[in-house]
């Protein structure tokens, strides 16, 4: 049950980032769990474990973990990273 819930938050984290950014985040729910998940452990290594805890994540610096995240992401795809030519 506990892994249900972490899921569940960490796709909730990746959605608000990209809805606060106005992009949305590829691949779906998958996307924003990931991007949550990824963001939750860049925002708690940049800030240190802050603000309230539901679900392991340290709310406040996943979210803002998972907006730099993703405007990483973002930024690479521009870029030609990931485009075919």
């Amino acid at each position: 049950m506990y892994l249900l819930w972490v899921i569940i938050i960490g796709g909730l984290i990746g959605w608000l980032s990209g809805n606060l950014i106005g992009r949305d985040v590829p691949g779906g729910v998958l996307g924003n769990v990931i991007a949550g998940f990824i963001g939750s452990w860049l925002g708690t290594e940049l800030l240190g474990p802050r603000g309230p805890v539901v679900g392991g994540f340290h709310i406040v610096p996943a979210i803002i973990g998972s907006i730099v995240a993703l405007l990483i992401f973002f930024a690479l795809a521009r870029g030609g990273a990931f485009r075919r030519r």
